[in-house]
């Protein structure tokens, strides 16, 4: 009787052991795949202040703002709500990123031609891992220049540079992404023109390459004679000190050129507090852009310095910004209290980023 207890107690081990197995893998197997499709997103809301200039915004439209993209609001005044789904197979996969509200829309500014996509693509593609040394992206994607992106969670100031507002934000196309060694890499892609992201309107492409070498990386994108050759990159001077460079001249083909260069020096006093400066020297001609002056054929150049603090309190992030702008030449976009034109604003901005 001991005989055949002992057995029959080895074969209920066996059994539990091998249904103790079969349930850990199939888990496993479970949170593999549940890995593979993400979430995430973030929400941004911000106040801003001019301190030497009017704080009014008429019909939406701010009487004095910097000549930059996106926080230019008075007062309390929404960001975007950024919602982005992907699903990364073991070749295979894609990311959906939508954007809703004030920043959104200004990211996307040339997209929305047909009411279907509305105000709301930013991102939308498809990507294939040829090998381990060879990716190909189709769909629409955010531009491979400069050193600041759309998404507020992944700058350092809240507010953009000059050098970013004026460079492109996305493009629609395919992409070939090549690991030449550890340290160096390709990228070559064929696009629809500069920011027109929904479809080909003239059958005409633009063209970018992106060689890199460990983290520093030399941009170019040539469109309709028109091109832009960017410098983005960083160096970690120590454990805590951070510098970042960015640096870029477009050639318009006639139709305005600019040249600039920004240096963002950062320093994590704590685990949870970064302060970081950006310091900006940015030139156009012909006033085609944002800086503006009395004189339509001249030149104007802005130095733009912008120190930001950055606390993180779990998911969120708080950002005080204090911002001057100053200008060669007197400026639409920097209006006194009285509403005339002067070469210099100075303003404060205080965001809120939550990241999920």
């Amino acid at each position: 009787m001991k005989t055949i207890t002992n057995t029959n107690f080895v074969k209920n081990v066996v059994l539990l052991a091998i249904m103790l197995v079969g349930t850990v893998s199939f888990a496993q197997e479970e949170d593999e795949e549940e890995k593979k499709f993400s979430f995430s997103g973030t929400v941004d809301v911000y106040y801003r202040a001019n301190l030497n200039a009017d704080n009014s915004a008429p019909g939406g439209t701010p009487n004095a703002a910097p000549g930059s993209s996106f926080a230019n609001l008075p007062g309390f005044a929404l960001g975007m709500a950024n919602v982005i789904a992907g699903y990364e197979g073991e070749k295979v996969g894609f990311v959906a990123d939508l954007v809703f509200g004030p920043r959104g829309t200004d990211a996307i500014f040339n997209s929305p031609i047909y009411s279907a996509t509305g105000n709301v693509v930013n991102q939308l593609y498809a990507y294939w891992n040829v090998s381990d040394a060879v990716t190909l992206t189709v769909g629409n994607f955010n531009t491979f220049l400069g050193y600041e992106v759309i998404s507020p969670s992944a700058n350092f100031n809240y507010s953009t540079s000059y050098l970013f507002s004026y460079g492109p934000f996305s493009h629609t196309g395919l992409k070939a992404d090549f690991a030449l060694s550890d340290d160096f890499s390709l990228m070559l892609a064929v696009m629809n023109r500069t920011d027109v992201t929904e479809l080909n309107l003239d059958g005409k492409y633009a063209y970018g390459l992106q060689l890199g070498y460990s983290g520093q990386y030399l941009n170019l994108l040539v469109d309709n004679g028109a091109y832009e050759i960017d410098f983005t990159g960083g160096f970690d001077l120590s454990d805590s000190f951070f510098l970042g460079i960015n640096a870029a001249y477009f050639d318009g083909d006639g139709a305005g050129d600019f040249a600039g260069v920004a240096l963002y020096p950062q320093l994590a006093t704590s685990e949870n507090f970064t302060i970081g400066l950006r310091g900006e020297y940015f030139t156009e001609t012909d006033f085609f852009g944002a800086i503006g002056g009395s004189d339509a054929d001249g030149d104007a150049s802005v130095f733009a310095v912008t120190l930001t603090g950055s606390a993180t309190i779990g998911d969120l992030i708080i950002k005080p910004e204090l911002r001057l702008d100053s200008a060669s030449e007197e400026s639409g976009n920097f209006l006194d209290s009285d509403l005339n034109p002067q070469k210099s604003l100075s303003s404060f901005l205080l965001a809120a980023i939550y990241q999920f």
